[in-house]
């Protein structure tokens, strides 16, 4: 695979603070791949993203140092065009979003921008209502749903256009347990699908490390860890001391670990089933 974001010595300090909001942050991204963001509030993980979709330098003012590049050109050197062919992003809030009065005016309102025929337009509607399951909310305002639905609607709006890097920023901070659910599953969709590079900001760690390829925390403004699930939550406790709890059924095996009930070359399990296995042989190594 190519790298399709490449992050090299970036600091960023916002105008009137006196700390660097990023410090020497240093990465790669792979195409095709899924990231999860994870760290603590105010470290800089938001910071990040924006610098990565062109919200900074391009929006924000502020000191600027070192490099991101996006498919090879420094974001700095893109236009707003450019910048929305490559990179999608869906934010926390989706009504910040909406600029229409129905659910498919918001849908075709960024592909007639960038000039899609109307047969192309037709297809991505018919595309993205169903991978988001907002078919029966086409002719609804997007101001008359539900929070869920509403974060349904964003992402198909960004989904439309087709970017190949799509940026989501805590897309399910603000809706409840069963639209959380719709969210995880549209992502796990994509995520199979492995057309499109996905970074995903989010709190739910146990849902976000399921699905990720690497798993990335920002602590005090610099890359803490970087590293496949399996490899990132091995150390639970380094995790903790920044904020970041560790999967239930992984801390649970973390403290049999250090009972000395199973190797420590062992990886700890991020999911139940994997958390059975690991339980199931201990107890058999222990009555056998």
């Amino acid at each position: 695979m190519s790298e399709v974001v490449v992050i090299q010595d970036l600091e960023w300090k916002y105008s009137n603070t006196k700390e660097f909001a990023l410090r020497g942050v240093s990465l790669e991204i792979e195409e095709n791949s899924f990231v999860g963001v994870v760290g603590a509030n105010e470290q800089g993980k938001t910071t990040l993203i924006s610098c990565i979709n062109g919200l900074i330098p391009h929006s924000h003012h502020g000191v600027y140092r070192g490099s991101v590049q996006v498919f090879g050109k420094e974001v700095r050197e893109q236009d707003a065009l450019e910048l929305a062919t490559n990179v999608g992003m869906v934010f926390a809030d989706p009504e910040s979003q909406f600029t229409a009065m129905t659910v498919e005016e918001e849908l075709a309102f960024g592909m007639e921008n960038m000039g899609f025929d109307l047969s192309k337009i037709r297809e991505q509607l018919d595309w993205v209502s169903d991978i988001t399951m907002i078919g029966d909310l086409l002719d609804k305002s997007p101001y008359d749903i539900s929070g869920g639905q509403k974060q349904r609607v964003a992402i198909a709006s960004v989904l439309a256009m087709n970017p190949p890097i799509i940026i989501m920023d805590e897309p399910t901070s603000m809706i409840d347990p069963l639209g959380k659910q719709f969210i995880f599953n549209i992502l796990r969709r994509l995520k199979e699908a492995r057309e499109h590079t996905l970074i995903v900001v989010e709190h739910n760690i146990e849902q976000l490390a399921s699905l990720s390829d690497q798993m990335l925390l920002i602590h005090e403004g610099k890359v803490a860890r970087m590293a496949p699930p399996a490899e990132f939550f091995d150390d639970p406790a380094y995790l903790v001391e920044r904020g970041i709890v560790a999967p239930e059924v992984t801390e649970f095996a973390y403290r049999l670990r250090e009972l000395g009930q199973f190797s420590a070359d062992i990886h700890l399990p991020l999911d139940l089933d994997n958390g059975i296995e690991i339980t199931k042989s201990v107890l058999d190594r222990q009555h056998s």
